[in-house]
This record gives structure tokens, C-alpha cells and sequence, in this order.
């Protein structure tokens, strides 16, 4: 075995090898083995001293400190001008788009907020430890800066049909932004390879992941190992898809109609029993404050030591926030507005809600409970649900409604990612459309019969894909944006 597989599986644990039995045993079985090859290609990796670090997050955080140094930190200093945005003050009904500033920035935090900060935060501090939590911090703050470029180019280059749709995201701006400059070849190449990996990406990444992950909580609520569900994860997917439907046959509208409500409210119900259980171990804050920076700089009993923490953080930091992956772009380009820079400024909130609030809560819920030291391999959401039942013991139960809300947000709003690139690949075909939602809830149901492992592997590599088109455009188009943000700093100026 590679260098690069064995650093993967060390990561995410060995691929199951039982002969399979079940349903589910026989879909992992299928699938695993495509999962080992899309993460050996996509995280190649390098040695550095005791680990191995995959070239796509050197790609990934290099472009997030290029774009924070080349606009000026503007993800601190446009933090206030956002707020103003979210809040309507700039907001005129006659704008062209679909939804508000507000709907679009929780459709696209529905496709982030959710299991990448319930789980992913587990899944890096059981294996990075504390200090993998403030490289998330790290990198996340970073990532605004790469969300306010993609998220203003997604809107720049958006095209609106006679119907009122809007089709946009970075197939567009790739394809059409780039022909601007000269590139024609180029950006059309581009478009049509993150198209392909924003399709594989629903279906195989935040929609399979979701499904998993809510089903792994559904079991423990309902009993664990011992429940009747326990092996039924195909009838629960099934159940999950159908629910999906219903919302994704009614187009963004619909969409941003439920995830503007549903995710404000889960994501408070979330925050506030993780609050609840810090304000009872609130002489524990410090200490956990201080496991996560002094681990971050001396881990110890790491495997690959401080290379290993930055490792596991950027990851699940990239994971859960997206940044760089532009999928947020297709949702951002929905916003009514004439102005494709100030639904940068909307964009750039979304990594420090989802990564640096949320994902950092979680963590001091983990760390001050002390789940993580116990964790036997990697329990993604499970490990979430022990930390908070050691203070509240009805929690679980709470979770696992609210890891379903959070999947289903998830889900659908990925289903609308995919479902514009889908019609960018083969043509605004309402016939074709109803294809594509159909498969999207075919892999909702294998999505929760296969392990973990497979999930994780699968997931990871078709979302990084995404970036590797996505952010050669961003470096090309970027001067573009800062002419942009000139002139609208000058029309706007306090």
C-alpha cells in the first residue's frame, strides 16, 4: 500500500473488509473500493517531517491567504458593511434575482451548517486532538476572504432566463469571465470540469455523507445496535429521499423558503444546549481554551505532530465551510441585487458563522467534556452526542431531530448545486432536471446504507475536486473583482 493511502486510512480508518451479508453490507462492499481510488488521486500527498500533506489543501488555504493579503483583510474590515446588507438596508424590491440577501445567505449556509460542524469537528479533534480547533479557526477566517471573490463573480456572470431563473455559480463565471479575458478554451474546459465534479459532488458528497450521518443518529436515539433500524439504513434513506423530494421538485424559491426558516431555528436550538453546557462548566473554559492552543503548537500523542493537527484542521475547516469549492456561488447568484459586490460582503459571513461560531462551540463542548479522549476510532456525530448527553441525557434525542433538519437543509440545497450544474452540462431541460432530482434521491438511500469510512473517503474527494478548477479562475478573474470593489467602496463610502 502507498504512502498516500496509508495517510488516508489513518485519517478515516480502514475500509470494512467482512464479507457482506445485509443490503448494507453489500452496497459498502460495491462501493468501497471506488472510494480508495478518489482519495488516492485527489489527496496526493507530500512528506513533510512524520506526515503527509495533500497538495489540495496547500492549493486550497494558499488562495485563501492570497485573496485576504491581496484585498486587504477585507473579511475583518467588510464585517460590519455585511451585517448592514443582511439586515435590508441597502435592499431594493426592483433588483433582479430571486430571493433576498438573507434567503440566500441561509440557503447557502444550509449546505455548510450542519453535520460537517456536528461531525466533522469530532471526526478532527478524535484524531487531530484539541489543537486541530484552532487551525479550523485559522482557516476559516481565511476562507472569507475566497467566499467574497466567488461569491461576487457568481452574481457578476449570472445569467437570468425569461422565466425570472437565475443560472449561476462558477461554471459561469469560468466560462464567461475567463472568455472576457482572451481564455475562451480555457474557461470553457474549466466550466465544463467543475460542472462534472459539482454533479458528482451532490450526489456522492454532502447528499450521501447526510443521509449517513442522520441515520447513525436515528439508530442511537432509537436503541443503538439493539434497535429494529440497525441494519435498515436503505428504509430510512428511503423515507429521508421522499422527503427530500418534496422540497426539491419546487425549485430555489421553495428551497430558500425552508432553509431560511429552518436553519436560524436548529442552528439556535444547537447553539443553545451547547451554550447551556458551557455555562455549567464554565471554570472549565480556560483550560479547554488552552488544550486547544497549546495543542495546536505541542501536540502531544498526535501521529505526524503539529503537521498532522494543521492537517486534520484545514481539512475539516475546508469540509465544513466550503471555501474555495464555489458550489455557495450558485446560491449567492440567486440575491436580488444590481450590485455583484455586495453579495460578496453577504458571502463572506458565511465561513465565520459556520466555522469560526459554530465549529468552535462544538469543539469546547468536546474538549471540556472530555468525549474525545474515550473515542474507540472515529464516531463522527455519535462522539457529538456523547459529549453533550454527559450534561444533558435527554440531548441525543434533540440532535437527532436536529441532525435531520440540518441533513434535509443540507441536502436540498445541494440538490439545487447540482441541479444547475446539471442543466449547465446538458441544457434547461425541465424533463432532464426531473432526472437528475431523481437519481439525487437514489444515492439519499445508499447514502445511509454504507459505512463511515467509504462516506468520508467519497465525499472529501469529489468536494476538493471542485476547487481545482474553481480557483484558477479566482486567481485569473481576481483583478477584475478588485477594480469592482474600488468602485463600489467609492459609491458606497460611509
Amino acid at each position: 500500500m502507498s504512502s498516500v493511502n496509508v495517510s488516508f486510512n489513518e485519517i478515516n480508518g480502514l475500509i470494512q473488509t467482512q464479507t457482506p451479508h445485509t443490503i448494507d453490507q453489500k452496497i459498502n462492499a460495491l462501493l468501497a473500493p471506488a472510494a480508495d481510488i478518489f482519495s488516492s488521486i485527489i489527496f496526493y500527498a507530500v512528506p513533510v517531517g512524520n506526515s503527509n500533506i495533500p497538495l489540495i489543501l496547500i492549493w486550497l488555504i494558499s488562495a485563501a491567504l492570497a485573496f485576504t493579503l491581496y484585498f486587504g483583510f477585507l473579511n475583518f474590515r467588510g464585517f460590519k458593511h455585511a451585517i448592514k446588507v443582511i439586515k435590508g438596508n441597502y435592499s431594493n424590491p426592483n433588483d433582479p434575482g430571486e430571493v433576498s440577501h438573507f434567503q440566500a445567505l441561509t440557503t447557502a449556509l444550509s449546505g455548510t451548517v450542519g453535520l460537517g460542524n456536528i461531525a466533522g469537528v469530532a471526526v478532527a479533534i478524535s484524531i487531530g486532538g484539541p489543537g486541530a480547533t484552532f487551525w479550523m479557526i485559522v482557516a476559516g477566517l481565511l476562507g472569507m476572504s475566497t467566499k467574497f471573490i466567488e461569491c461576487s463573480l457568481g452574481v457578476k456572470y449570472r445569467q437570468i432566463d425569461a422565466n425570472g431563473k437565475v443560472h449561476g455559480g462558477p461554471m459561469y463565471y469560468l466560462r464567461d469571465g475567463l472568455g472576457e479575458l482572451g481564455y475562451k478554451k480555457l474557461g470553457k474546459s474549466l466550466a465544463i470540469f467543475f460542472a462534472i465534479c459539482c454533479v458528482t459532488a451532490s450526489l456522492c458528497g454532502s447528499n450521501m455523507l447526510q443521509s449517513n450521518q442522520a441515520y447513525q443518529q436515528f439508530v442511537v436515539a432509537m436503541g443503538g445496535e439493539s434497535s429494529m433500524w440497525s441494519d435498515k439504513g436503505w428504509l430510512f434513506g428511503t423515507i429521508l429521499a421522499a422527503l427530500i423530494a418534496v422540497v426539491i421538485i419546487g425549485g430555489i424559491k421553495k428551497i430558500a423558503k425552508f432553509t431560511s426558516t429552518v436553519v436560524p431555528v436548529m442552528a439556535g436550538v444547537y447553539l443553545a444546549a451547547a451554550l447551556f453546557i458551557l455555562a455549567v462548566n464554565v471554570t472549565e473554559i480556560p483550560r479547554a481554551f488552552s488544550l486547544i492552543i497549546s495543542g495546536a503548537f505541542e501536540p502531544i500523542g498526535v501521529v505526524g505532530g503539529m503537521v498532522g493537527v494543521i492537517i486534520q484542521g484545514f481539512k475539516r475547516s475546508a469540509f465544513s465551510s466550503e471555501a474555495g469549492m464555489g458550489a455557495a456561488a450558485i446560491a449567492h447568484a440567486t440575491a436580488s441585487t444590481k450590485e455583484p459586490i455586495r453579495e460578496g460582503y453577504v458571502a463572506l459571513l458565511e465561513p465565520f458563522i459556520d466555522t469560526v461560531v459554530i465549529c468552535t462551540i462544538t469543539a469546547l463542548v468536546i474538549v471540556i467534556t472530555g468525549a474525545y479522549t474515550s473515542a474507540d476510532g472515529i464516531d463522527g456525530v455519535v462522539l457529538t452526542s456523547r459529549a453533550f448527553e454527559s450534561v444533558i441525557w435527554w440531548f441525543p434525542y434533540l440532535l437527532s431531530v436536529a441532525v435531520l433538519l440540518f441533513a434535509i437543509s443540507t441536502m436540498i440545497s445541494w440538490a439545487y448545486y447540482g441541479s444547475i450544474a446539471w442543466g449547465f452540462l446538458v441544457g434547461d431541460s425541465k424533463a432532464l432536471d426531473l432526472v437528475y432530482k431523481f437519481v439525487f434521491c437514489v444515492f439519499t438511500v445508499i447514502g445511509a446504507s454504507i459505512s463511515l469510512e467509504s462516506i468520508i473517503a467519497i465525499s472529501d474527494s469529489m468536494f476538493f475536486s471542485m476547487s481545482i478548477a474553481n480557483i484558477i479562475g479566482l486567481y485569473m478573474l481576481a483583478p477584475l473583482v478588485k477594480r469592482e470593489l474600488h468602485i463600489y467602496q467609492a459609491k458606497y463610502k460611509e
